[in-house]
């Protein structure tokens, strides 16, 4: 194998201190050596608070990233904050590697969300809230409106949320209702003939939007640009007019209120167990969870505020008191409107004319290996190569894995498809999906009508492989074509998702994949795969040794580079690995878009590792490990984060880019870009904070996700025609 020309394997691009021999042998387990999981998350979603007051962003975009924060916040405490709260009250003994008890992480965890969420309204309330007036969009109060627009509003009340709206009255004949998860709610308190006090609940429906349009008081047959956008927010208009709902009855105050509940679908699974009976149980129990979290306005008084922590049996350390909207994930209905100018440009994804609809794309996975870059390249690539399949006559077979595929689900349709023409279809449809449940049910149940063979995962395991098996008969015999990715099959977030996708028909990983497959739906035990890496079985075990062989080959060699891209760097085994190749002088770059526990910079531990996060106009999903191993470079992406979970508790694929043409377009360009990052990247500090990469002095910022949009990572089209192409970026790029 030929060292290559690329920059990974070779020379850095970006200073680092000189290769170190292995330093005097430390306590790497040591507490102050790892950042807390749950702070590292929440340092994640700053980021994407960042974002949202980056004045460089269009003005709605900015609005989304702080629907984002919102909807991000909620999860994490329908989960985390759950799950710390259940280990408190377990009495769970167990520390964090950071050393910390559940105890003093749920003590931590909140009191760093708490000013965030305060910061979030305030920046809402005196930044954006200005600029999308001075852009015509007005979020108004009651108040503030005309008497005009309160009489349209009314009509507006009576015949479209009036029928809806359920009150609910709590006396000694009507108990406390149950107040259900993400729910918005008025908390109303009325004054009966006899002057006594009463209580009653009105659901805010979330079948309706959030925030009301306004008409303009002047009807006018056409749009002008500058014609004002106004609204109000939902309980505001019903709080206004609930009278309507207690006629007869003084009201005297209202209040909003929003509940959050545990959302971890607890299973017990064994061999008897129907998968799909239990989660659409589990589905219905998230409804019922213990509240973890209830949020009010200052403006609640004690009384309603005890009585509510009352009923819901919850104690203060589980309130949020905030100044401003509540569940302000809902901001993201005004990333609808039709203001393109307000927006990021559309973009129009690349699809090479290979893998177009109208040429066989069978060809030209047989001609060499497909390398997709979303969302820069189109996802209809996958959906056209499993349509292909589903018409194409050769074809006998099609297997495939599905974790989160949406409500709008193409490559689903498509394998229905397949059914009905007469191919062998096998599905598996990961339930467990958390989040996803729901849609996940719908769609198994659809193919399994069709005839399709559905497995719903395995057995205490996440199935989060993306991998999908093609059998086709061909002249000299069946041949298998293979798709595999670092993403879900779900056309929606492809559009938004960075990640990457391989086409190959390498006879090879086409006889790992039937093997995975025949895992997936039997009872086969195989383990041992010849290319593809798969966890649980053989996953962590396989980065542990390619790890300690750059340690090895760095002491002979003086040459070691590892470079990780990810969403997550949990696992404290592989954090010890990692720390133990940096004191040896390996050269690391890891790129971590969200949560990171290992703490980079420390002296003598992991002075030679960088980390870096992405944060930008696309998610950064793809997972890529490179290793430089000795200048016989090696490139692995996958479905894996090198977090416990991934690597011991579910399946996941990590299969090797082993074309030259693909790896060197990965290094010497999508890798370089990335690196080059100095508008969306930010740089872990020593003490867990993050700092902006800023350009150096008279350098242009640089966006690398901008960069995508424009070239492809195939910076000629011609380097995929073969390695004689090829031209390595320089080393400063």
């Amino acid at each position: 194998r030929p060292p290559g020309r690329t920059f990974c394997g070779g020379e850095r691009n970006l200073a680092m201190p000189d290769n170190q021999k292995p330093q005097t042998s430390q306590d790497l387990n040591r507490p102050d050596l790892y950042i807390n999981r749950e702070l590292s998350w929440i340092e994640f979603n700053a980021r994407v608070f960042e974002e949202a007051k980056d004045p460089r962003q269009p003005l709605l975009e900015r609005v989304k990233f702080l629907s984002i924060f919102e909807t991000n916040l909620d999860e994490f405490i329908m989960i985390r904050v759950a799950g710390l709260k259940d280990q408190v009250a377990a009495r769970v003994i167990r520390r964090s590697p950071d050393g910390l008890t559940a105890a003093q992480q749920l003590y931590a965890v909140r009191h760093r969300i708490a000013p965030q969420v305060q910061n979030i309204r305030r920046y809402w309330r005196n930044e954006l809230l200005p600029r999308l007036e001075e852009q015509h969009i007005h979020i108004l109060d009651y108040e503030q409106l005309s008497r005009w627009q309160r009489e349209q509003l009314t009509k507006y009340f009576e015949e479209e949320i009036f029928p809806v709206l359920t009150p609910l009255a709590v006396d000694a004949g009507h108990r406390f209702p149950h107040i259900s998860n993400r729910s918005l709610n008025l908390a109303v308190v009325l004054r009966d003939a006899e002057h006594s006090e009463r209580f009653a609940r009105v659901k805010v429906p979330p079948v309706l939007p959030r925030l009301v349009p306004i008409k303009d008081a002047e009807e006018v047959e056409e749009e002008k640009p500058d014609r004002p956008q106004v609204f109000l927010w939902l309980e505001q208009l019903i709080s206004a007019h609930l009278n309507m709902l207690f006629p007869g009855i003084e009201i005297t105050e209202s209040y909003p209120f929003r509940v959050l509940r545990d959302a971890d679908i607890e299973l017990q699974e064994d061999e008897a167990s129907d998968l799909l009976e239990d989660i659409e149980k589990g589905l219905r129990q998230r409804r019922f969870g213990s509240v973890i979290d209830l949020a009010i306005n200052p403006s609640m008084p004690p009384r309603i505020r005890s009585l509510l922590l009352d009923k819901l049996e919850i104690t203060t350390e589980d309130l949020t008191i905030i100044d401003g909207p509540l569940g302000m994930g809902d901001l993201m209905e005004l990333h609808s409107l039709d203001r393109p100018e307000l927006k990021d440009p559309p973009f129009v994804a690349r699809t090479p004319p290979a893998l177009s609809k109208e040429n066989d794309i069978f060809a030209a996975i047989r001609q060499h290996d497909w390398l997709l870059h979303h969302p820069y390249d189109s996802f209809d690539s996958v959906v056209d190569f499993i349509h292909a399949a589903a018409h194409d006559p050769q074809v006998l077979a099609i297997k495939q894995t599905l974790y989160r595929v949406g409500a709008n689900a193409p490559v689903v349709q498509t394998l229905l498809d397949a059914v009905e023409n007469g191919k062998q279809v096998a599905v598996l449809v990961e339930l467990k999906a958390r989040f996803d449940e729901e849609n996940n049910i719908e769609w198994a149940k659809a193919l399994e009508q069709a005839g399709v063979h559905v497995v719903y995962g395995l057995i205490g395991l996440k199935t989060h492989s993306k991998i999908a098996l093609v059998v086709r008969r061909e002249e000299n015999g069946l041949r298998r074509y293979v798709h595999l990715g670092t993403g879900n099959y779900n056309a929606t977030t492809a559009r938004i998702y960075e990640d990457l996708g391989l086409f190959t028909c390498n006879p090879t990983l086409g006889s790992d994949a039937t093997v995975l497959f025949n895992a997936l739906t039997g009872y086969s035990r195989h383990s041992d795969y010849q290319k593809l890496l798969v966890a649980p079985v053989g996953l962590r075990q396989a980065l542990a040794e390619k790890i300690e062989r750059e340690i090895r080959l760095h002491e002979e060699m003086g040459n070691g580079r590892l470079i990780f891209k990810m969403n997550a760097l949990v696992d404290p085994e592989m954090i010890h690995l990692l720390y133990r190749a940096s004191q040896a002088g390996v050269h690391i770059d890891l790129f971590i878009r969200g949560i990171c526990c290992l703490r980079p910079g420390v002296p003598g531990v992991s002075e030679n590792i960088r980390v870096r996060s992405v944060v930008g106009r696309f998610l950064e999903h793809s997972r890529l490990y490179y290793f430089g191993n000795g200048g016989y470079q090696e490139l692995y992406l996958g479905s894996a984060d090198l977090m416990q979970r991934n690597l011991n508790a579910r399946v996941e694929t990590v299969f090797p880019i082993e074309d030259i043409v693909l790896r060197d377009a990965i290094c010497n360009v999508l890798l370089v870009k990335i690196m080059a990052d100095t508008v969306n990247a930010r740089e872990l500090k020593a003490d867990g904070h993050y700092e902006r990469v800023r350009p150096e002095p008279g350098e242009p910022p640089f966006d690398s996700q901008s960069w995508f949009l424009a070239h492809s990572i195939f910076e000629d089209e011609a380097m995929r025609e073969g390695p004689e192409t090829i031209v390595a970026l320089p080393s400063n790029v």
